[in-house]
């Protein structure tokens, strides 16, 4: 049970930062002040760098194997996006399954940075 607790403390968190983060990316997409290309880009790279975030963070509060953290953040936040995904869309897809990818790559490497980085 505490593991649960404090993975989903922290994906609260990156949620957070995320939903923060897109609300002023939006914000500067709709006053035309960045074009529909780096729209998409900075989506992306908020995503990841939030999630990179919080494996760091993991990572420092690690006593060994900062990678296992990131491997257990990112197929928490893999798991809650999957469902959410099958929740609206019904399906999955390729593509969906690529993020997957690179999110667990992110956390992952955030994980082994906050370990050696104590």
């Amino acid at each position: 049970m505490e593991i649960i607790k404090k993975y989903s403390f922290r994906f609260l968190y990156t949620i957070l930062g995320i939903l923060l983060s897109i609300l002023l990316i939006t914000i500067l997409y709709n006053f035309n002040i960045i074009s529909s290309n780096t729209y998409h880009v900075l989506k992306l790279i908020t995503l990841l760098f939030n999630i990179l975030i919080s494996g760091l963070i993991l990572g420092k509060k690690a006593t060994k194997k900062g990678y296992l953290e990131g491997i257990k953040l990112g197929a928490f936040i893999i798991v809650l996006f999957s469902l959410l995904t099958i929740l609206i869309e019904q399906k999955l897809q390729l593509k969906l399954l690529l993020y997957d990818l690179i999110i667990l790559t992110t956390a992952i490497l955030g994980g082994m940075i906050g370990i050696n980085k104590k």
